[in-house]
């Protein structure tokens, strides 16, 4: 179960990441992209247990379920997170016309 619960958290990791790479660089507010890229950091087990041991605090599986909630919120209903992939497709388009 373990594993399993390392694996959606994982998955979730890396979708937050893409999410804060593409409002860090295509989006009107980089620093909401890096806050978003840094939050991920607690969904990758590898990086968040070290922290969590350095710094002695444990971070709740609920928690962590509320701040996926706030990510999602944040990033499509406020971030406007499909416009952000529209313009990273168009930028990606032209660049690859030049070449």
């Amino acid at each position: 179960m373990k594993n399993f619960i390392n694996i959606i958290s994982t998955l979730f990791g890396i979708i937050a990441a893409l999410i804060g790479i593409i409002n860090l660089f295509w989006g009107n507010d980089p620093f909401f992209g890096l806050f978003i890229l840094l939050l991920s950091v607690a969904y990758f087990p590898g990086l968040s247990a070290p922290i969590q041991r350095r710094i002695n605090i444990t971070i709740p599986s609920w928690s962590l379920l509320l701040l996926s909630l706030f990510i999602i919120w944040a990033s499509v209903g406020v971030g406007e997170l499909f416009e952000k992939i529209e313009l990273m497709q168009q930028w990606l388009d032209n660049s690859s016309k030049i070449n």
